[in-house]
């Protein structure tokens, strides 16, 4: 029987490897790191978290928290690691960084379908069974013979990661523990602003140095989901304060009023001993985010362990190159999985990686591929990123419940009409897993 090679050990790639190594399938995982690192990275476990320790909502009622429902059903690694690193964040589920990655890397190491090998790939091979998830930060030549095989022009975008702050260093004096509207426990760090403390800040932010964009693009393509918070706040004074500075469901305790602007803090760790600015990624110069952040009430004289940094990503033309099962249009022994197909999130590219490993896994074993029904949020995103888009106007896409097909009625209250979409999906979903492993049982 074939082997699979995937090349990448993000949350596609290892989420690749474990859906074909449950099926029978013997995996052969490269992973460039220790060897080599790219800008953004400095684990060299397999799973590491980059932009943002959150994997987003964990409910019914957010599209995200849907998608992680339904991986858990598909017997998701990356969903059960997250499960049990979990750490609090109201109504989000956030990891500990550093153990979920090690428990990720332990359960991919210790299978017995699966071998690591850290070593840099440069080329691929189209008469080999392959799985592509290499990400954003695809490497030199490797990022090369990925545009020479999709026979198309990359697109690229940039992203950017959020400041981490040692909790110690935060002055409790100035902040306060709130979760917007009372939503969940009172998880978040709030640093109130009045409206002078908010336009000095703005002032500064807007105005602050800049690092160097690494890259061949004068005019960078950021990504709306990550936007840098000083390009956020150019769009206008008020833009923060209707964005991560909202203040709204935050009334301060101590005046019992909600204040001008408020900057969130996100637990980072399970010991609580980091946390990081919600909505703040940043490409400002170390030395700007030390001077201009230091001006947030409670962050005087806060220590960052980790400075925002800004980088450069690249995704496939997805609609041109792929179907809906991940696979190459022109190589169907070619598969592709995580942020290079031009999903957007951490939970999103693990979701890819499910697929495209099942259906690699499925094509090796002489099966038919799974295509999910677009009710479902993981079928609507593969659906969207390859027959779905508009050609020759692609770009990321998140998990949302605007791209779901759906067929509840109409109903005013927003939650009950998201629940009513997700309860609908995971029947469905129901369904379809039902119907392939008839189709499995009928075939043998």
């Amino acid at each position: 029987m074939p082997e699979l090679k995937i090349i990448g050990g993000g949350l596609g790639g290892c989420e690749a490897a474990w859906q074909a190594a449950e099926r029978g399938i013997k995996v052969k995982l490269y992973e460039m790191k220790p060897v080599c690192y790219s800008d953004a990275h400095t684990n060299s476990d397999l799973c590491e978290l980059v932009c943002s320790n959150s994997l987003k909502g964990a409910g019914l009622d957010n599209a995200c928290g849907l998608l992680k429902e339904e991986m858990r059903r598909m017997n998701s690694v990356v969903i059960a690691c997250a499960d049990q690193t979990k750490v609090p964040a109201g109504g989000a589920l956030a990891v500990d960084r550093d153990k979920f990655a090690k428990m990720v890397t332990e359960k991919i190491k210790n299978h017995e379908n699966i071998e690591v090998i850290n070593a840099l790939v440069e080329d691929i091979n189209p008469e080999e069974y392959t799985i592509i998830a290499t990400g954003p930060l695809t490497h030199g030549k490797l990022c090369d013979a990925i545009m020479s095989l999709t026979g198309s022009e990359h697109l690229s975008f940039y992203d950017a990661a959020a400041p981490v702050i040692e909790t110690e260093s935060i002055n409790f004096d100035k902040v306060y523990k709130s979760a917007r509207y009372g939503k969940g426990t009172a998880d978040y760090i709030n640093c109130p602003m009045d409206k002078e403390e908010y336009l000095a800040f703005y002032n500064e932010l807007i105005n602050a140095e800049k690092a160097p964009v690494h890259g061949d693009v004068d005019k960078p393509n950021v990504f709306e989901g990550c936007m840098p918070v000083e390009i956020m706040a150019s769009r206008g004074v008020d833009t923060l304060r209707f964005g991560p500075l909202k203040p709204k469901g935050l009334p301060d305790p101590k005046t019992g009023r909600e204040p001008y602007a408020v900057i969130q803090l996100r637990q980072d760790n399970t010991e609580g001993t980091m946390f990081n600015m919600v909505g703040f990624q940043t490409n400002l110069k170390f030395g700007e985010q030390k001077r201009v952040f230091s001006m947030i009430p409670g962050l005087e004289n806060a220590n960052f362990l980790r400075y925002g940094v800004m980088h450069r990503n690249t995704y496939i033309n997805s609609p041109l190159c792929l179907k809906p099962t991940f696979e190459m249009i022109q190589y169907p022994k070619v598969y592709f999985a995580g942020q290079i197909t031009g999903v957007e999130g951490y939970v999103e590219s693990a979701a890819s990686g499910l697929m495209a490993g099942m259906n690699a896994a499925k094509a090796i074993l002489g099966e038919e591929g799974v295509v999910l029904p677009t009710s479902t949020v993981t079928g609507a995103l593969a659906n969207y990123i390859t027959v779905g888009a508009v050609k020759g106007r692609f770009q990321p896409m998140n998990a949302n419940f605007g791209i779901i097909e759906h067929h509840v009625g109409r109903i005013k209250n927003k939650k009950e009409r998201y629940l009513a979409i997700a309860e609908e999906a995971l029947l469905s979903l129901g369904e379809a897993l039902k119907n392939a492993e008839c189709r499995v049982q009928n075939a043998e």
